[in-house]
């Protein structure tokens, strides 16, 4: 049985809202089916469905009628209107970003990735992405005016609730600027803002654990992040900077600060495990190199060195995360990004570490895994987060209802 959606003060929800989250998270119900899951009466479901149905939010999905068979018609079911409008998402790396239409149940219906710098600010970025939603609304045959929903990622801390990025380590001059006003523009919709690691986080979750409500999401690349979903919800912290362990400090023994960071501070762990420390170390020790890609091509092919500093990359990590692992008791570590395929390297010292340092009993049944979602999760989770947002039952119930 589906459950119902609730209120904010956690009671089940009656309103047209709440039925649309039943549509939304299963298959087509009849109008019995939907007074059978939600115990409220015929006239009441009745009501509800007729107010979904007429704004175009659900659609009538009649089954053919096989003549000769059964007395009368059978009975329609309901189910989403994918067709409604369409999402538009980018997940912005600090080299590279990939953007998406999706259709309103969050499934990716194209998508496109190109090369960028996130350090040369946020309009040369942004006009970059206008130009990908201009060439995705296109393949998909749609307009700008069909766009119910934008929302982005970027590999920094952000003010959620504002949609603003705030004293972003690397990402020069997007501090505070103004993204919703830059979208105003071209489209009349919401604009949500995510952590890069927090939105592949929740495409991995929704995607490939739903069981595992507390789960940990660790992005390699250039950069080094995570996301955490805490009983099945995203946690940001009070302020939003929940999972930047990229910019947390560790120091060997007997060092006296260790390597600079990026971010102006010394001994971060990304500037010593993240993609743009280990290029810095291999092209200190004679290698031409100049991309994570590159990297990741040397690991593989046995590179000694390349090898060698990914293993301990592993294991700075797994330093890392221990505490995290003790504290938060993740059900599963999912590691995404790409140095992720470097896993038999990565791996090795992040499990060393996690299992040596973490407790006991937070550890037992701890899984960790590559993500299966792979270049797209992060697409994946903002498409979803977006979708929540735009169909959350009492943001249903004020427009139907009021």
């Amino acid at each position: 049985m589906t459950a119902l959606a609730v209120t904010a003060g956690g009671r089940p929800g009656t309103g047209p809202g709440a039925l649309l989250a039943l549509f939304r998270a299963g298959p087509p119900l009849t109008r019995a089916e939907v007074m059978t899951v939600t115990g409220l009466s015929r006239s009441t479901v009745n009501q509800r469905i007729d107010l979904l149905v007429q704004s175009g939010m659900i659609v009538d999905r009649q089954p053919d009628v096989v003549l000769g068979r059964g007395r009368g018609r059978p009975a329609g079911s309901f189910t989403l209107n994918t067709d409604r409008g369409v999402l538009l998402v980018c997940d912005i790396g600090a080299t590279a970003m990939r953007a998406a239409v999706c259709d309103v149940g969050g499934e990716i219906l194209h998508d496109r990735s190109v090369t960028t710098d996130v350090t040369l600010g946020p309009t040369t970025v942004l006009v970059s992405t206008d130009a990908l939603f201009t060439e995705l609304l296109t393949l998909a045959g749609r307009s700008p005016d069909e766009v119910l929903g934008i929302a982005l990622s970027v590999p920094g801390p952000v003010d959620h609730e504002q949609a603003t990025v705030v004293s972003p380590p690397i990402m020069t001059g997007w501090d505070r600027f103004d993204l919703r006003g830059w979208f105003e523009a071209t489209y009349s919709c919401p604009l949500l803002l995510e952590k890069d690691a927090t939105a592949m986080a929740w495409g991995e979750y929704r995607s490939h654990y739903p069981e595992s409500d507390t789960m940990l999401m660790l992005k390699l690349g250039t950069g080094v992040g995570a996301g955490i979903i805490a009983g099945g919800r995203i946690h940001r912290g009070a302020d939003g900077a929940a999972g930047d362990i990229g910019h947390t400090q560790t120091f060997a023994a007997g060092e006296d600060g260790g390597p600079v960071c990026r971010c102006g501070n010394t001994g971060c762990v990304e500037a010593r495990a993240g993609g743009w420390a280990m290029i810095r170390d291999l092209v200190a020790q004679g290698r031409e190199i100049s991309s994570v890609d590159e990297l990741v091509d040397r690991i593989r092919t046995a590179d000694p060195v390349a090898v060698a500093l990914a293993r301990t990359a592993g294991r700075v990590l797994g330093v890392a995360l221990a505490e995290t692992v003790s504290i938060l008791n993740p059900r599963v570590i999912v590691v995404g990004g790409q140095l992720a395929e470097a896993e038999e390297q990565i791996f090795a010292g992040l499990r060393e570490m996690i299992y040596s340092r973490s407790l006991p009993l937070a550890t037992r049944r701890l899984e960790l895994h590559r993500s299966r979602l792979d270049e797209r999760a992060g697409s994946v989770g903002l498409a979803l987060l977006l979708a929540d947002h735009i169909f959350d039952p009492e943001r249903i119930d004020a427009a139907l209802l009021a």
